[in-house]
């Protein structure tokens, strides 16, 4: 095995793959371009002025793809103006959703209530909130990807949808059955409680391209993925499929290395492809280790 290593290691190193470097998207920016026609009704940055109309900003991408799949397949189709947003979704691939979604996530600086009527109601007691807190939290943040904020969130949006839970028109498994439970009373209280706070950040971070990722990267591999350590390979111009290959498999756990999963753990699709073909397009360098022996 040493002798085998030592062979390969004297070979010239591979050159840059000749295929042209991909140009990099930003998502962010992407996602803001594909949400241009969700601003006609859903407000400038996501923040509706419409009553009925929810406002985008606040939610888990995680949460506003599945909303939106739901609507492309058909699942969540209500009224007729559903119709109007299953138009406009179909016309979307799915990684513009995922675009869009982070877009209006990371809208943080545009956070606030929606712009639209909030006439309140009577005080919510924490007898009549429990039901809600479990999933959506006193402060309304929701406790999962999956769960929307519901602070700030616009008032007659979200009394629709109780209503549509309870008469069964959206069925949930979760939902219908609590919405059942209320009067109309009830409804328009917690609806007005919800609508009246604050909305908060979703807690995801800005993504970075792939240059800002290969600095984190270089740290062990080397600079432009040339390593000066034995123990850590050389990533410049390394076949493309195969570094998206490995960085898939670390992340998966079908490769071991605690560094390597930590690291690829927060990587999306889009950032392997990006730092795969980062490195597939650096010129390798040879480098010489020189064994010292021991005195």
């Amino acid at each position: 095995m040493p002798n085998l290593a030592a062979f390969y290691a004297t070979l010239d190193p591979a050159s840059p793959t000749d295929a042209p470097a991909p140009n990099y998207v930003d998502p962010v920016a992407a996602g803001k371009a594909a949400a241009e026609p969700c601003a006609k009704c859903h407000g400038e940055n996501g923040v509706s002025h419409k009553a009925g109309v929810p406002s985008l900003v606040g939610l888990h991408p995680k949460y506003l793809v599945e909303t939106m799949q739901s609507f492309k397949s058909g699942d969540r189709l209500i009224d007729e103006k559903d119709q109007d947003m299953k138009k406009a979704l179909d016309a979307l691939s799915d990684q513009d959703l995922q675009h869009v979604a982070l877009y209006y996530a990371l809208q943080n600086q545009n956070l606030t209530r929606a712009q639209t009527p909030n006439e309140g109601g009577a005080p919510v007691t924490k007898e009549a909130l429990a039901p809600c807190v479990k999933c959506h939290r006193e402060d309304g943040t929701g406790d999962s990807p999956t769960t929307p904020s519901l602070a700030g969130q616009d008032l007659a949006y979200m009394l629709n949808a109780l209503r549509a839970y309870k008469d069964g028109t959206h069925d949930d498994d979760t939902m219908t059955p609590r919405a059942k439970k209320l009067d109309d009373v009830a409804m328009k209280n917690l609806s007005a409680y919800y609508a009246a706070l604050n909305p908060k950040p979703v807690n995801i971070p800005r993504p970075l391209s792939p240059d800002e990722w290969a600095e984190k990267c270089d740290r062990c591999h080397g600079l432009n993925g040339n390593s000066t350590r034995p123990e850590v390979p050389a990533l410049a111009a390394q076949r493309l499929d195969y570094l998206e290959a490995a960085l898939s498999a670390y992340q998966s756990g079908a490769r071991k290395s605690s560094e390597m999963t930590a690291m690829s753990s927060i990587l999306t699709a889009d950032d392997i492809k990006g730092l795969a073909a980062h490195y597939a397009h650096q010129k390798s360098r040879p480098v010489v280790f020189v064994t010292v022996p021991r005195k």
